[in-house]
């Protein structure tokens, strides 16, 4: 597959055109994606980074922080481009450093999305995302909770994550749902049946650990291999292999430094030979 036949954009909700590496803003809190960042200038300094390298879609949460991911967004970026896309979940809520609980009641989604609009500093998000569906309460009442604020303008689209087929399919039944969100890499593929479905229906698939870094930059593996021969990095043949699997692939990667992101970015430029393509499908 060339560059060429290789769409570089893609249409959310089929009417924001988005490039289709974007960033994703998890890593910009504290240690367990808590609290403050030890340098907030230096997490500034990466967003606005991303944004004058191209990044049109910056995907963020409620949770992450919680609240500062958001803010530092704002703080970077407000007043925003017309261009730019930020998609924001709701849904999980934080009792610690690295804990996470899902809470899908739809007075307590609806109150994090008007914090969110507060945060962000913006009158409707572009993309609001249920982080996680809540065992403990319908589906209907989590998705309906978003659907009631499109209705009322506050919400343009709504996406799910880490759901399953099954899953994906019942809260199409109960809104339109632009986008899907799950875990997806060289190295894990459980998520391979959303994959192919969103692809299939034209839903956005938000792979996020795009890179699952530790596993990919290895010297021995054969993602490095792959990359020595292209004169890439792991992370560049990672990024780019999701980017040629499917064009309603739109990864988002993080990192607090403009030197990795910009190394992220590269990852729009490379094209991998079908040979190297067939080595790294088979990884998995």
């Amino acid at each position: 597959m060339t560059t060429a036949t290789r769409p570089l954009t893609f249409d959310l909700g089929g009417d924001l055109p988005v490039h289709r590496l974007g960033y994703g803003a998890m890593q910009l809190p504290g240690p367990g994606v808590w609290g403050e960042p030890a340098d907030r200038a230096g997490a500034v300094r990466v967003v606005r980074a991303a944004v004058e390298q191209g990044v049109d879609f910056i995907d963020t949460a409620d949770s992450y922080g919680p609240l500062v991911s958001e803010q530092i967004i704002a703080e970077a970026l407000h007043p925003y481009p017309e261009s730019l896309v930020i998609g924001t979940k709701a849904g999980l809520t934080r009792t610690g450093p690295g804990e996470w609980v899902p809470v899908g009641r739809p007075a307590y989604l609806k109150q994090q999305v008007e914090l969110s609009l507060r945060h962000l500093g913006v009158e409707r998000i572009d993309l609001i995302q249920l982080h996680r569906i809540d065992p403990d309460v319908p589906l209907a009442d989590q998705l309906g909770a978003f659907a009631e604020l499109k209705e009322q303008g506050k919400v343009r689209h709504i996406g799910v994550s880490e759901v399953s087929v099954e899953e994906l399919k019942a809260a199409r039944q109960i809104t339109e749902i632009a986008s899907v969100q799950n875990l997806y890499n060289l190295t894990n593929r459980q998520s391979a049946d959303v994959l192919e479905y969103a692809t299939a229906e034209g839903i956005a698939f938000i792979p996020w650990f795009p890179i699952a870094t530790g596993d990919l930059a290895r010297p021995d593996s054969p993602v490095a291999a792959v990359a020595t021969e292209l004169d890439a990095t792991p992370s560049q043949v990672a990024l780019a292999w999701l980017l040629q699997k499917s064009p309603v692939i739109l990864p988002i990667p993080g990192t607090k430094s403009v030197e990795h992101l910009t190394e992220n970015m590269a990852a729009a430029q490379l094209t991998l030979p079908d040979d190297a393509m067939a080595t790294l499908d088979a990884i998995a």
